[in-house]
């Protein structure tokens, strides 16, 4: 079965070479343009470009699938490519450009999506990142038959993953993982005519928008649990910061002491050592074990401390 590929950072990587080691046909790979990257700023191919020129696969870059938009000659160009390599299914993982109809069409199979979910919950952007954030105990993966809306086709495979306390940065390896290995089940049942799609509920759907720059700054009213949730959820973009004077500093590990009642305003340090950072919340103490200053590394307290003086009574700025 020849299988076309559409996506564009580790995630989708992951499964690209999955569907090739699988022994599938790939006769033709999209990705984003390459992109500035870098303290140079040069120009830089995305992993999955880098995969596919690694295993001689051809590869499109478009700015645009729109044969109506801003660049339809882009669009047109990318069309006569899909059309020549005459996939019988098309497989997206965080593309990051809009399938309009036509490339939902294009494929006698359609297309399927690697989305990291249990859908309905968290259409969108960000999932991983938002399902960290809300306190879910549960995410997975679904592959999902895609259609015109935003992540609301039918369900092909559903598998479900405990976060636990993991980062971003370890969910995502986690579910990449997973995906690869669904979406090589979903093209073998593929194949087989035994994909049995099933519609979304329509109750519980959620939408994970994108993660901004800004979101990064710790409002330290909140609860000590929520903002280690987001601490965890922001690692390793934005990275979660809190700035102290003139200074911004990164935390990237941190425990949460609900039932340790600070008494001082939320911000306060509490006490500062080897073992940690505590620091007066909205709701209990929040305890970080993992810091970084800037244009410094990220350090366990004790050796960040060395570096960078704080003392109990400082206040990190709501």
């Amino acid at each position: 079965m020849r299988v076309a590929f559409a996506g564009t950072p580790e995630f989708a990587r992951s499964a690209l070479q999955a569907i090739a080691d699988a022994g599938f046909d790939i006769p033709l790979v999209l990705t984003q343009p390459d992109r500035p990257a870098g303290r140079g700023m040069k120009l830089q191919a995305s992993p999955v470009k880098q995969c596919a020129l690694a295993n001689g696969w051809p590869v499109a870059q478009p700015r645009s699938l729109r044969l109506d938009g801003k660049y339809p000659e882009d669009a047109a160009a990318a069309r006569e490519a899909l059309l020549a390599a005459r996939p019988d299914v098309m497989v997206v993982a965080a593309y990051g450009l809009i399938l309009p109809q036509w490339v939902l069409d294009l494929p006698r199979l359609g297309c399927l999506n690697i989305h990291a979910s249990l859908l309905p919950r968290w259409r969108g952007a960000a999932p991983i990142q938002r399902a960290i954030e809300a306190g879910d105990s549960h995410t997975g993966v679904t592959i999902m038959q895609m259609d015109a809306g935003l992540d609301t086709g039918d369900m092909l495979l559903v598998e479900s993953l405990a976060i636990g306390d993991d980062s971003c940065a370890r969910l995502h390896d986690r579910l990449a993982e997973q995906g690869a290995r669904l979406v090589v089940q979903a093209l073998h049942a593929a194949e087989a005519g035994t994909l049995a799609p099933l519609p979304q509920p329509a109750e519980g759907v959620s939408y994970a928008h994108k993660i901004e720059k800004a979101e990064s700054r710790i409002d330290w009213t909140l609860p000590a649990a929520q903002i280690e949730r987001r601490i965890r959820a922001f690692d390793p973009f934005p990275g979660a910061t809190g700035q102290i004077g003139a200074e911004t500093v990164k935390l990237w590990r941190a425990t949460a002491l609900p039932d340790a009642d600070a008494g001082a305003p939320p911000g306060t340090v509490l006490q500062a050592g080897g073992e940690g950072v505590r620091i007066a919340t909205g709701a209990g103490q929040l305890r970080v074990t993992e810091l970084q200053r800037a244009g410094g590394k990220r350090l366990p307290a004790g050796d960040f401390l060395r570096g960078f003086e704080l003392k109990p009574g400082q206040i990190f700025e709501a």
